[in-house]
């Protein structure tokens, strides 16, 4: 199912080029599951020679799907968010956020932790919109940058590399997702047990 759904993301941006890898970015930091390195990848393997320009433009629609987020949780607020994840993950967020603040929303952004739990729970709790701004433009640029350098630098070894196990990048990339949903779910039911302890 996962490889499908996959596929059926390829398919549907992949021919709008960097316009359908804004999208994708956008949809993905607020309420879309695929993460854009999928199609990042696909486009600079394309043209190597743009790949700075394909990281730029991930980033960018990822930031701005970020603020839509926050700004989703900042007005549609807990409730919402309620809808999505349970009261356990909600407060294992909110426990993340009093802790680490911008920290998290770095780590979130950086890793295949799902990033629109963070930025819809950045809204929520109230986080220093210039913090949650400054960070998801640091790790998610940092993120992309690092897959499109590495194309770039690499060229037509990576190029080979990757074409040869495209499938098994994408199928890893969303097993990563899936285990990023895992991790926070085990880490609420643990944080559910001190708490009751």
């Amino acid at each position: 199912m996962l490889k499908s759904f996959t596929k059926w993301t390829l398919d549907k941006f992949l021919p709008m080029g960097p316009l359908g890898l804004f999208m994708l970015s956008f949809a993905e930091s607020s309420f879309f599951p695929i993460p854009p390195d999928i199609l990042l990848i696909a486009l600079a393997l394309i043209t190597p020679e743009s790949s700075f320009f394909l990281a730029l433009i991930t980033t960018i629609g990822s930031v701005l799907g970020a603020i839509f987020g926050y700004f989703v949780g900042l007005k549609g607020g807990r409730p919402l968010l309620e809808k999505f994840v349970s009261k356990e993950k909600i407060s294992l967020v909110h426990n993340y956020f009093n802790k680490y603040e911008a920290w998290a929303i770095g780590i979130a952004g950086f890793t295949p932790i799902p990033y629109k739990v963070f930025t819809i729970s950045a809204g929520v709790f109230y986080i220093n919109f210039t913090r949650f701004i400054i960070a998801s433009i640091l790790s998610r640029g940092a993120r992309f940058f690092l897959v499109g350098g590495a194309i770039y630098l690499f060229g037509d070894t990576i190029k080979l590399y990757i074409e040869k196990y495209f499938n098994l990048f994408t199928i890893a990339f969303v097993l990563l997702l899936v285990l990023g949903f895992v991790a926070i779910k085990l880490f609420s039911k643990i944080h559910a047990k001190k708490t009751k302890n």
